[in-house]
């Protein structure tokens, strides 16, 4: 029936083309730029959140390894050995797409 919710009052400063384009936006869209503000800050912190949760998730994982170091890792000459194989092996793919 009614959609009811609790909005908090703030105050905010725009710079004079800032207050213009959000008027005519407003007045395009038919509402209010107090509207066309908190679609804005929801947007914005959207954004910032959806940014932090890489983050979030390498930290996890960073906990992971910190809690079980050194699960079954090969030695360090059998990893760099296959590092340069798959290296080889990709340079020779490159050079086959190039012609040579």
């Amino acid at each position: 029936m009614y959609d009811l919710y609790i909005v908090y009052r703030t105050q905010i400063y725009l710079d004079e083309r800032q207050n213009e384009r959000l008027r005519h936006l407003a007045a395009a869209g038919g509402v209010t730029r107090s509207a066309l503000v908190r679609v804005a800050v929801d947007r914005y912190l959207e954004e910032v959140e959806s940014a932090t949760t890489p983050l979030n998730s390498l930290h996890a994982i960073l906990d992971d390894v910190e809690s079980h170091p050194l699960r079954s890792f090969p030695d360090g000459a059998s990893y760099v050995e296959a590092l340069r194989r798959g290296d080889t092996e990709r340079q020779v793919a490159l050079d086959r797409q190039r012609g040579g």
